[in-house]
C-alpha cells in the first residue's frame, strides 16, 4: 500500500486518486482462510472543485475505504495519492470529552500549523455558519449528538483543506443546519475545493457532481 501527499492543486485535475485498493478482515485469530474480503480493487479519482457522493449498502466498505483514503487504516494492496491537505470527518465524532469546543479548535489549529489569527477567523466563521457559537465553552462530553457532529465537522473544515472527506457528516443535524452544510460545500466547490461524502440520503443525489457506488468490493459509477 502506497500513500503519497503533495501540495499543488490545479482545477479540474485529480486531487485524490486510489488505484487497486484491496482490504480484507480476518474473522478469527487462527486461519487466514476465514477472512472476509471487503474491498476487491477499488479505483477512484476526485477532481479539483468536484463534489462526489459515495454510496452503497450497509457493510459495503464505504467507511473502510474512506479510512484508507485518509491514511487512518492500511490497505492490503493498492495505492492512494493526493494533493494538498486532507480534512477528515469520521462517522462517529472523535472528541476529547473534557475539552470545550474552543479548546478543540485551538488544539486542532495548532496541529494544522495555523496562526492564532487564522484560527480565530475560521472559528468565528464556522461557528456562525453552523450555528453553535453558544456552545464554545461547553465540554464535548456535555454536547448533544447534533452539536457534537457540528464540532466534528468544524474541525475537519478548520484549515480550509483542498480535499474534504466526510463520512455521513450531518447525522443529528436539524434541517436548517443541513442546508447550511450544503451552502458550505457549494462555496468550497466554487473555490475549487473538493469533497468526497458518504451519504445514505436519496435527497442528496442532485447536489453531487457525480455518484460512485461500492458494489461487490469495487467502485462503479451511478
Amino acid at each position: 500500500m502506497t500513500t503519497v501527499g503533495t501540495h499543488s492543486v490545479v482545477r479540474d485535475a485529480p486531487v485524490l486518486t486510489a488505484a487497486g485498493v484491496v482490504k480484507a478482515f480476518r474473522r478469527g485469530p487462527w486461519s487466514p482462510r476465514s477472512s472476509t474480503s471487503v474491498l476487491r480493487g477499488v479505483d477512484l479519482a476526485l477532481n479539483a472543485g468536484e463534489v462526489v457522493g459515495l454510496v452503497g449498502e450497509n457493510g459495503s466498505g464505504k467507511s473502510t475505504l474512506m479510512k484508507i483514503l485518509v491514511g487512518a487504516l492500511a490497505a492490503d494492496a493498492g495505492s492512494v495519492t493526493w494533493t494538498g491537505r486532507l480534512g477528515y470527518c469520521p462517522q462517529r465524532p472523535e472528541l476529547y470529552q473534557r475539552l470545550t469546543c474552543d479548546e478543540h479548535v485551538e488544539a486542532f489549529g495548532r496541529a494544522y500549523g495555523m496562526t492564532p489569527a487564522g484560527v480565530l477567523a475560521a472559528r468565528t466563521a464556522l461557528y456562525e455558519s453552523l450555528g453553535f457559537g453558544r456552545y464554545a465553552s461547553v465540554q464535548a462530553g456535555q454536547l448533544s449528538g447534533g452539536t457534537a457532529a457540528k464540532l466534528n465537522l468544524t474541525l475537519a473544515l478548520l484549515a480550509d483543506p483542498p480535499v474534504l472527506m466526510l463520512d455521513e457528516p450531518y447525522a443529528g443535524f436539524d434541517w436548517e443546519t443541513y442546508l447550511r452544510f450544503w451552502e458550505i460545500v457549494d462555496q468550497r466547490r466554487a473555490a475549487g475545493r473538493s469533497t468526497l461524502l458518504i451519504s445514505h440520503f436519496v435527497v442528496d443525489e442532485g447536489r453531487f457532481d457525480r455518484i460512485v457506488a461500492l458494489r461487490d468490493g469495487i467502485a462503479v459509477p451511478r
